[in-house]
């Protein structure tokens, strides 16, 4: 069993309880814009839909899929696909677009990796994606537990690609550097917004820190491909993202995920505006043409949508 270290949550929350509140109850004050006609969630087969579900609650899994309220939820649990949540469904940080529960996390389920190992094999997965909450509560981030979640999963699916959605881990260079070892195929972290708008979506975390970690981690192993994502229609401009493309080329990034955001709820950020699937379209091709491997922009698209055909289709 790991030794866990916690260390006192009120040191590291990015904001109390009472403004988190505060906010919560001003965003609820902005309504969105009128929802545009091409965005039409696929279902998927309600049947398989069922089936995976019941699957993932007999082993007590978390996924993000429920917890972040994913609009691709049916399409993907009705192709018996899922992106596994570890270290709890509770987060230290309180970003203003995600629906993950902002609270005291448990302590970690040390037979969390076994589960979700299991839970992978009996779905039949060949390509796997794990994210997990912020848990700055802990010395190493959770580090420990992901590289236990790794190996487990290795062990039981030895052939399947791995990707993993990791959260800052506050910049310690050796909490990254021990998840990096276990050589995932894919290292992603999500820049999520531009510069600007950093201190209201994604308070607790830096610009420059999640830039660092990606290029850190190509530098570390260049045979492990690193991803990143960001969302649309948080007040930021065209030009501002095209510049967030500009970093993450700069910093070594292979793949690149642009989706538009979608308020899970009255209580988190309002949307400031759809974009087109043109102008998705558009910012592939800006993408592309700045050499990124791998470019997956449209209203839908998340970090782990087809995430595997993604992947395959780059090392063509």
């Amino acid at each position: 069993m790991v030794n866990t270290q916690f260390i006192p949550l009120e040191s590291i929350a990015p904001s109390t309880p009472s403004s988190l509140a505060t906010s919560r109850r001003a965003y609820a004050a902005q309504p969105d814009p009128r929802l545009p006609e091409w965005l039409k969630v696929k279902t998927g087969k309600a049947r398989q839909t069922v089936h995976t579900g019941e699957q993932l609650k007999e082993l007590g899994i978390v996924t993000v899929c429920e917890e972040a309220r994913c609009p691709n939820i049916g399409e993907c649990w009705s192709h018996a696909t899922a992106t596994f949540m570890i270290g709890g469904d509770k987060c230290t940080r309180n970003c203003g677009f995600c629906s993950v529960t902002t609270h005291r996390p448990l302590a970690l389920d040390p037979t969390e990796p076994e589960r979700v190992a299991t839970a992978a094999q009996r779905l039949g997965l060949s390509y796997v994606v794990i994210t997990s909450v912020d848990r700055d509560d802990i010395a190493d981030g959770g580090a420990a537990h992901w590289i236990a979640t790794i190996h487990a999963v290795r062990a039981q699916l030895p052939q399947a690609k791995i990707e993993i959605l990791t959260p800052d881990f506050k910049g310690v260079t050796g909490d990254i550097e021990a998840v990096a070892a276990t050589r995932p195929d894919v290292y992603n972290h999500n820049i999520e917004t531009v510069p600007r708008l950093y201190r209201t979506v994604r308070p607790g975390s830096k610009y420059q820190r999640s830039l660092d970690l990606l290029k850190h981690v190509k530098a570390f192993d260049s045979s492990i491909k690193t991803k990143s994502g960001l969302m649309t229609g948080l007040g930021e401009t065209k030009e501002e993202i095209v510049e967030v493309l500009h970093d993450l080329k700069a910093h070594n990034v292979d793949f690149v995920t642009i989706g538009q955001y979608l308020r899970p709820s009255p209580r988190h950020l309002p949307v400031q505006r759809y974009y087109h699937p043109d102008e998705f379209a558009e910012l592939k091709s800006i993408g592309e043409r700045l050499g990124f491997a791998m470019v997956a922009s449209g209203p839908f698209v998340r970090s782990s949508y087809h995430a595997g055909e993604d992947f395959h289709r780059a090392q063509q």
